[in-house]
């Protein structure tokens, strides 16, 4: 059996002193928390992953500057399991008049404590995870994620 993982991207974004960039999203009939994320696409990078999902479920535009870590994940209700890159960096040039992903409800500006008393909410332990180790000084650099696009196959004559 073949075991295929979700891979996905979260931006971490802080904002001094203790103020986290976190959507409310509508997942189903639940109304969770998580930091901008979402799927990697097809031919895509991974940083410019990171980017879109940002602008599409914030409206912010993000400058990554650091791989805070790489987490896999089983959901214990569904059994799928997820593969997070998180990506810290900063925010710039908010568009307000832009339309949020479907699903996304608002984005928020909140702290470490704020998620913590609303744990129910959040869409999975990686959220606060990420956050911590963020906290923590977890840097590595953007070099370590390389994208190698597709080459074509030359045709012999």
């Amino acid at each position: 059996m073949t075991w295929r993982p979700d891979l996905t991207v979260a931006a971490i974004v802080q904002r001094e002193p203790d103020r986290f960039l976190i959507v409310e999203e509508r997942i189903g009939p639940a109304v969770l928390f998580n930091q901008p994320a979402g799927h990697v696409e097809d031919g895509e990078s991974i940083v410019a992953a990171v980017i879109r999902e940002t602008l599409e479920e914030t409206a912010w535009h993000f400058q990554p500057s650091h791989l805070v870590g790489l987490y896999l994940w089983r959901n214990p209700h569904n059994g799928r399991s997820t593969l997070r890159i998180a990506i810290s960096g900063e925010v710039h040039s908010h568009d307000a008049t832009r339309a949020l992903d479907r699903g996304i409800l608002a984005a928020h500006w909140m702290s470490r404590d704020e998620l913590l008393s609303q744990s129910a909410r959040l869409r999975s332990p990686l959220v606060l995870r990420c956050i911590d180790d963020h906290l923590a000084g977890r840097r590595f650099g953007l070099d370590a994620l390389t994208h190698m696009p597709v080459q074509p196959v030359a045709q012999s004559a």
